[in-house]
């Protein structure tokens, strides 16, 4: 019978007899894409700090007359120290059976007879192989349905409105979800760019597989790479063991980059580069991996306006931008607030255990007034806390703590007639937001706190 083994397959043979290196690598060139050959064991170490082995062929006994097999123990240890998932097959001259239970009971894969016979080492490595690519598989499932908990435990809500600006954001989704289209979210913060990106992803032929979402803003230089692209075991200080990173997990499902403009120039020529090559390599590694995913990113910054400042890169922008979609603010949707107003009314009514809740006669057009600076986001935030606050089941314009006419136009004015820390603190973020436009990176330098500070901030203030 007629074993064939997977022509992308990378084995490496370690022996300290050279005939046996030499013939074992002739006859498995021929079938596998990488096979390397080390007479020296000592050399291991150095050999999977290179790179990853799909099958180690290893050697029992290294030095004349040895027949316990206990060099070969040992340096089985150290590959599955080094590599826990490694798949070894150890080779000796000696049939001893109770020696092939040991390593098999310590980790060993297989254990074959030299001398060989060609098929039986072909079948023998077959099966090897196809106990790694088993591994591999079951890894990334492992960090998949990690990521898709992570993914399921978001509380999204379905897109709510009907006005003739919210149709035409669902008219371009319906237009462009079926595709793999890259496609660019444009839209103030707190609109729902995330929202409409989780419906690209529901209605797209991916939908049965993930949907990561990344905060590029809050990502640092050191861990871009990381988390982005992953590491293997020992890359950094902190890399206790390998790990994918998110374009790995969102293998054959959709990656959405949110607030895209924020990357520094350096990291935008290593995103460029993954989307052109559609692979990565962990950090500390040097094996490429192949990448399917569709990309959708999102940004409140003018992107053309960066470019022209030599801020953001024009192939960068081509690449992500196959299709845009702009997304309305708050304010030139204002048809939708009563619907979203109801939805999210009764979400934390029950979610707080105030059933019966319900607006005054005169709320509902103060809410549609109020030119909601940080749009859908705030307006969650404003009726959550209303409804945890609120003396009984009927909400009024005073229950809703919205900012006067009159406060919205000294906005740049800091509240000192106030002594509530919270009230100062979203004056000034609003304010430092309002001098950058929204650039989150430099507001946070303005700040003196993180990125991911100031977006815990927006957070809690619905900004």
């Amino acid at each position: 019978m007629s074993h064939r083994l997977p022509e992308n397959g990378k084995i490496l043979i370690v022996d300290d007899d050279k005939d046996i290196l030499t013939a074992a690598q002739l006859l498995l060139k021929r079938h596998v894409a990488t096979v390397h050959v080390e007479a020296r064991p000592e050399n291991i170490p150095a050999r999977l700090n290179a790179g990853s082995y799909d099958v180690i062929l290893l050697d029992m006994n290294f030095e004349r007359g040895e027949m316990s097999g206990a060099d070969g123990l040992y340096w089985l240890r150290e590959i599955l120290d080094l590599d826990p998932t490694a798949v070894v097959v150890l080779i000796t001259a000696y049939g001893d059976m109770d020696l092939a239970v040991r390593a098999i009971k310590q980790g060993a894969t297989d254990f074959i007879v030299k001398p060989w016979q060609n098929e039986k080492l072909v079948a023998t490595l077959n099966a090897a192989l196809e106990l790694r690519a088993s591994r591999s598989e079951v890894e990334a499932l492992r960090f998949r349905q990690q990521a898709l908990k992570e993914d399921l435990d978001r509380n999204y809500h379905p897109l709510i409105g009907q006005s003739p600006a919210w149709r035409k954001v669902m008219d371009m989704i319906g237009k462009v979800a079926a595709s793999d289209a890259n496609v660019l979210l444009l839209g103030e913060n707190g609109t729902g760019k995330e929202l409409v990106a989780n419906e690209l992803h529901r209605r797209s032929n991916r939908a049965d597989e993930v949907f990561i979402s990344v905060d590029m803003g809050s990502l640092t230089e050191s861990l871009f790479e990381s988390e982005l692209f992953g590491h293997v075991k020992g890359a950094f200080t902190d890399a206790k063991q390998d790990k994918a990173g998110r374009f790995e997990i969102a293998h054959r499902g959709s990656l959405f980059l949110d607030e895209i403009a924020n990357l520094s120039m350096s990291q935008q020529s290593k995103l460029l580069s993954v989307l052109e090559q559609r692979k990565v390599i962990r950090v500390g590694s040097n094996i490429a991996r192949a990448v399917d995913i569709r990309l959708i990113c999102a940004t409140n910054r003018p992107l053309l306006q960066l470019v022209a400042q030599g801020s953001f890169r024009t192939d960068l922008l081509y690449r992500i931008n196959t299709v845009e979609i702009q997304i309305p603010p708050l304010r030139e949707r204002k048809e939708d607030i009563g619907s979203l107003v109801e939805y999210y009314l009764d979400i934390f009514a029950n979610r707080y255990h105030k059933p019966g809740m319900r607006l005054a006669p005169n709320t509902l057009p103060a809410l549609t007034e109020y030119p909601w600076p940080g749009n859908v986001r705030e307006l969650k935030h404003t009726m959550e806390r209303a409804v945890i606050l609120a003396d009984n089941n009927l909400l009024r314009p005073q229950d809703l703590f919205l900012t006067t006419t009159e406060k919205m136009e000294n906005a740049d004015s800091i509240p000192l007639d106030s002594f509530n820390l919270d009230i100062i603190e979203r004056h000034v973020i609003e304010r430092v937001l309002r001098r950058f436009s929204g650039n989150i990176k430099r507001s946070a330098e303005e700040l003196g706190v993180t990125r991911t500070t100031l977006y815990r901030r927006l957070e809690k203030y619905g900004l």
